[in-house]
């Protein structure tokens, strides 16, 4: 197992563990965030609990309020909702109301993850700021046959063409990198790319293909030359225009996918 694989189950447990209290909003929220249908807002009136608590926003975005009844709070920022129960309440029910509006779940969010992850699905997002590894450790992380890299796909936002975001998985392992995801990603995590070691290396056999992976890589991740191999004279059969061909290749070439690559012995 990899070191990203323990990290996802760890924070996978401790997730799981945490599932039946709700969901703290997050200390950075942006201020920018609309609330949608299925969230649940945070609010807090001093001095007066029974107009403090969480209240989910239903489908028609709209949610249940004491003495207002139902208040309209999809399409609103919390500070503008804020705004607007300080408004209400001080039209013949508060003198001087002091509200505090926060997102508690943001249900009406969400990304969706597939391909090689352990659970696959639709995953309501945490926050504005909910990352690609969040993600991840809520899908259960990914499988023993997951490539290397992970495709985020993005739909088109404010006229912007959709666009793809590659990710290497052992970026995120070494925390070089993260993604803050975005509402209707989809996050797709490929069966991996292999290729085979033959002849003059200790570990012949399948192996993940990295992108951009040499021979020189390869013949490493397949523990090195024996004592009788030879960087020389090494050839891939491969399959080219729907025909299975051998080529030359150097040290320095790349691997390509499903590549039967055959290290020769020396002669001396």
């Amino acid at each position: 197992m990899t070191v990203l694989g323990a990290l996802l189950i760890a924070l996978s447990v401790l997730v799981q563990a945490a599932a039946p209290a709700p969901q703290d909003p997050p200390a950075d929220q942006a201020s920018s965030y609309h609330i949608g249908p299925l969230d649940t807002i945070l609010i807090t009136v001093v001095d007066e609990p029974e107009l403090s608590g969480r209240f989910p926003v239903d489908s028609d975005g709209m949610f249940s309020y004491p003495y207002l009844n139902r208040v309209k709070a999809a399409g609103m920022t919390p500070a503008e909702l804020q705004t607007l129960l300080v408004s209400q309440l001080q039209a013949g029910y508060l003198r001087n109301p002091q509200v505090r509006v926060e997102v508690d779940k943001f249900g009406s969010q969400s990304v969706m993850v597939v391909g090689e992850v352990r659970q696959a699905g639709k995953i309501p997002m945490t926050g504005p700021k909910m990352t690609l590894l969040e993600a991840l450790v809520f899908a259960g992380s990914p499988t023993a046959q997951a490539s290397t890299e992970i495709i985020v796909r993005r739909r088109p936002v404010n006229g912007k063409e959709a666009e793809e975001v590659r990710v290497n998985r052992r970026d995120l392992e070494l925390g070089k990198s993260d993604l803050i995801l975005r509402d209707g990603d989809i996050i797709n995590v490929p069966t991996a790319q292999r290729f085979y070691m033959d002849g003059q290396v200790r570990n012949p056999g399948y192996y993940v293909l990295d992108p951009g992976m040499t021979v020189q890589q390869a013949i490493a991740l397949a523990g090195g030359l024996t004592d009788r191999g030879s960087d020389r004279g090494i050839t891939a059969t491969r399959v080219v225009n729907g025909k299975s061909t051998e080529v030359s290749m150097r040290i320095d070439d790349k691997v390509q996918a499903n590549d039967v690559i055959r290290i020769r012995q020396r002669f001396f």
